[in-house]
């Protein structure tokens, strides 16, 4: 049933009048799992920063992209997705299965709305599953039955943190968040992240300011800030980048565009030693 009906039912545990990330990150997507209170933030976004849809492309290319290398060419067979949102075109699992089809993926999000219609897509699938469940609760989320049946932390496993940890502030520790996970993983194990990056430009300042104002997030960081969250960990060549110069599908035509400077990411490899 589409969230987009006259009364806007909401299952139980849902306000429809509280805008949620996934929701409002379907609503830029052109989705239908979302509520009026998210729509008008959406819209409050695009005349603020008329290109923040695509940004939200460029951050949903990048992970493809991150999920596919991982697969193809450092062979990673499992992966949790954290903050995974609302399903949408190209799912990681899809991503991740087209290239291997015996690969397994959890999806992790604390919106209650986001594991029943990963669960619908999902279905007849053994080898992906979504839960509902706080990333800052890191044991709830390592012990969780539907992920301990998919997920062998024993081997190497991808943990993919994009679009999520700027909805965290300083007090929630994100830097200490990623290293409780870091250390579950086993050695040869990748971790990828993106993050706002801090910018003097206006279309940064304008996008922060109304996220800030809307939804109480994000957290814009420095570049130094966001190489952080690799300490103890191999970088993946190129590093820390804006995410349309991370293996680009196809050599990038001149300077980026200013929306394109405003999110920074990369992916690193725990070492065996």
């Amino acid at each position: 049933m589409s969230l987009n009906s006259a009364h806007e039912w909401a299952p139980p545990g849902v306000d429809p009048e509280q805008p949620s990330v996934a929701r409002v990150h379907d609503a830029l997507l052109g989705g239908t799992e979302n509520f009026a209170s998210d729509r008008s933030v959406a819209r409050k976004l695009k005349d603020a920063v008329p290109e923040v849809v695509n940004l939200v492309w460029c951050s949903r290319a990048f992970l493809g992209r991150v999920v596919d290398f991982l697969v193809r060419e450092a062979g990673i067979r499992q992966i949790v997705d954290l903050g995974a949102g609302l399903p949408t075109v190209e799912n990681t699992h899809e991503v991740a299965q087209f290239a291997d089809p015996r690969c397994r993926v959890v999806y992790v999000d604390v919106d209650p709305m986001v594991e029943p219609h990963a669960r619908a897509l999902l279905s007849g699938n053994p080898n992906a599953d979504a839960i509902t469940a706080d990333v800052r609760d890191v044991p709830s989320v390592l012990r969780h039955p539907a992920l301990t049946r998919l997920i062998d932390l024993t081997q190497p496993t991808a943990l993919l943190a994009v679009g999520l940890l700027h909805l965290l502030s300083d007090r929630e520790d994100p830097h200490g968040l990623v290293k409780r996970y870091v250390t579950a993983l086993a050695p040869g194990s990748y971790v990828a992240t993106s993050n706002f990056m801090a910018s003097p430009s206006p279309k940064a300042k304008a996008l922060e300011v109304l996220l800030q104002a809307t939804m109480g997030t994000p957290r814009f960081r420095e570049r130094a800030e966001l190489t952080g969250f690799f300490d103890g960990l191999v970088p993946v060549e190129p590093g820390v980048v804006h995410l349309p110069e991370w293996h680009p599908d196809e050599r990038i035509p001149g300077p980026l565009a200013p929306w394109e400077e405003l999110l920074l990411g990369g992916v690193a490899r725990k070492p065996y030693a």
